[in-house]
């Protein structure tokens, strides 16, 4: 979009870089926030279905379509307290972190071919690591609330999240190394075709992987049956409990974002990210590329398709909790320790055994060849792919192997 405002709108580079950095924060903001809305709803329906109850059933009609949107009004009017002795600064400033981390994460996720916010060469590296910032806004509304539970929390949080990372770091080496890229976009590409290309099916190693995954994932936002910085029971909110109105909301909004993240993660390195199980377009003949109008609506299906296997994602984590009960710290840390970490560090080693033995997997030679995945720095000047030769080499350039000029491939190795 800078490209064409640039050369076709004749704007000057910065400015065109910034209607599309604002666009880009928009469209990302209104992810979060109304997901958040969509998934409140959601996870009072689902839990009343699963405690045989009918769940909102007045505020917009017989499912209750509007009551988030009720419970939202009522959170910007309500009063704003903060209790006496806690750190004001603090206490003021834990919610925006929270939910600045989960919404930073989101600049470097891709939902379809060009359809991300800032591509990077090392866009799993900055997801994972911008993600785990989000600990730091509970650590701080634990300490600046001046209550021993909210502290309570916040410890238990941060031991959890910090001790899982290390697990879930584990796994989303798994797909970084059979892609050989830590680029997104990349990832997703080269699990193109049918859905025996993604790499769930890779190899039984990445198959148990991917449910490790799975369970680091739900730990690392914080979800039953790891809820414990919560933990409603015992300590009435956790970390948050003397929070209100607007500044409540935001953790709650943090939280379903990286919902939503770790799910589009999941689906990316594991599920074929924005490619569905049948290659539709690919059997009708349309192209992808960013040239035509075609293209354009090729890769929105594939936002669509993305987006529906991370609500997905969701949905299932909504199920967990609602179904299992939660936790004690002893064995959270167990799970992790004794279990997720000595699990993920095997598979790494299987699956890097099984690449070496067969490269392709179980359906070696059916993938896309390696030359027409378009790579980060493969991109050519104004974001646009090299041409590939039919033998799937790009042809003979020097500037094959040199870093673009464009703004998109600014981020290397």
């Amino acid at each position: 979009m800078a490209d064409f405002l640039i050369h076709t709108g004749g704007l000057p580079d910065w400015i065109a870089w910034a209607i599309t950095a604002s666009l880009a924060a928009f469209f990302i903001l209104n992810v979060i926030a109304g997901g958040a809305l969509a998934f409140i709803w959601a996870e009072r329906k689902i839990a009343a279905r699963i405690q045989d109850r009918l769940g909102p059933t007045r505020t917009g009609g017989k499912f209750g379509w509007l009551q988030s949107l009720a419970d939202g009004i009522k959170l910007l009017t309500k009063e704003d307290l903060m209790p006496d002795g806690a750190d004001g600064l603090l206490f003021r400033l834990a919610p925006y972190v929270s939910f600045c981390a989960s919404f930073a994460a989101f600049i470097a996720l891709p939902f379809a071919f060009d359809f991300v916010g800032q591509r990077l060469n090392v866009g799993v590296f900055f997801v994972i690591a911008v993600l785990g910032l989000e600990v730091f806004g509970v650590i701080l509304a634990g300490y600046a609330s001046a209550s021993k539970w909210s502290l309570f929390g916040a410890m238990r949080e941060a031991a959890q999240v910090v001790s899982y990372e290390v697990p879930l770091g584990m796994c989303v080496v798994v797909p970084v190394m059979l892609a050989g890229s830590m680029d997104l976009v990349t990832i997703g590409e080269k699990q193109a075709g049918w859905f025996f290309q993604w790499y769930l099916f890779h190899d039984p190693f990445t198959f148990i992987t991917f449910w490790i995954y799975v369970t680091c994932a739900v730990a690392s936002v914080n979800r039953a049956p790891f809820d414990l910085a919560e933990a409603e029971s015992e300590l009435v909110a956790g970390f948050h409990t003397e929070y209100s109105g607007l500044r409540w909301s935001f953790f709650f909004m943090a939280e379903y974002g990286s919902m939503f993240l770790v799910s589009a993660l999941a689906a990316i390195l594991f599920l074929g990210g924005w490619n569905g199980p049948v290659p539709v377009a690919s059997l009708l003949g349309l192209s992808d590329g960013s040239g035509d109008t075609t293209g354009y609506f090729v890769r929105l299906a594939g936002c669509a398709n993305l987006m529906t296997k991370a609500t997905l994602g969701v949905l299932i984590m909504m199920w967990v909790r609602w179904t299992l009960p939660r936790l004690r710290i002893d064995q959270v840390m167990t799970t992790c320790l004794k279990y997720c970490t000595p699990i993920a560090a095997v598979m790494f080693v299987g699956a890097m055994l099984w690449t070496l033995a067969l490269p392709g997997g179980f359906f070696r030679g059916l993938g896309r060849p390696a030359g027409e995945i378009r790579e980060g720095w493969l991109l050519g000047p104004g974001g646009m792919s090299l041409q590939v030769q039919k033998n799937g080499e790009a042809p003979p350039s020097s500037s094959r192997f040199e870093q673009s000029e464009s703004p998109v491939s600014q981020v290397g190795l």
